[in-house]
């Protein structure tokens, strides 16, 4: 069985079930929801939501690495990362949800 992927769409059917708003309304409030998450992280910020996970920026330095083709030396130049951490209340729930107590 292939895992199911949830897509924005999905998220948007979601709260129009649960709040009762147009579907218009509703995908505008995911849209949002997503902007002032990316908005935050381009500016540096950390995003935290309770019971979900911390969001972060990473600055990676410059290094050497190696071309696993070819082999040979290759710069790779700074960058920044987007890292996920996960809470423990999430941690917990995907744990049982293997059927792990």
């Amino acid at each position: 069985m292939q895992p199911q992927t949830v897509t924005r769409a999905d998220l948007c059917e979601a709260v129009h079930q649960s709040l009762g708003l147009s579907r218009q309304e509703c995908a505008a409030l995911v849209e949002r929801t997503l902007d002032l998450i990316v908005e935050a992280l381009e500016r540096g910020e950390t995003v935290k939501l309770s019971g979900f996970g911390v969001f972060q920026i990473r600055d990676k330095r410059a290094r050497m690495g190696r071309n696993p083709k070819t082999g040979e030396p290759a710069a790779i130049h700074p960058r920044r990362v987007i890292s996920f951490r996960a809470s423990q209340i999430m941690k917990g729930k995907v744990d049982g949800a293997n059927g792990k107590a």
